[in-house]
């Protein structure tokens, strides 16, 4: 069984900064793709940052230039580097992992509980 669970959300002033951090524990023999979704009511989740299995890390346009999405895969965390955060920030944010519970090729998918950034103006 794996468990992700998050830190570091909470309540910023628009232009402040956050870290979401995002660790995997559990049967955890190793990690392919990771990302960063957030949500606000009434909205369908939306892909912030990602690092795919293979390929370059990717942003949503709307945080290019201000987050930063790391791994460290000794430590099977991922992390959420938020600069100049706007009120537009605002949701609940999830971190995804796909995650290979056995000696082998294939992975699950791995969902963390979502942590709330409200960014006030």
């Amino acid at each position: 069984q794996v468990q992700l669970m998050e830190s570091g959300g909470g309540l910023v002033q628009a232009g402040g900064s956050l870290t979401l951090s995002c660790a995997a524990s559990g049967t955890v023999f190793g990690i392919n793709g990771v990302g960063w979704y957030r949500q606000v009511p009434g909205k369908q989740r939306e892909l912030v940052a990602g690092i795919p299995e293979s390929g370059p890390t990717n942003y949503a346009e709307s945080v290019k230039g201000r987050f930063t999405i790391t791994r460290d895969d000794a430590k099977n965390i991922i992390y959420l580097q938020m600069n100049n955060l706007e009120s537009e920030d605002t949701a609940v944010y999830f971190c995804h992992m796909e995650v290979k519970i056995r000696n082998g090729p294939f992975a699950h998918a791995y969902w963390g509980q979502g942590t709330q950034v409200t960014v006030s103006s």
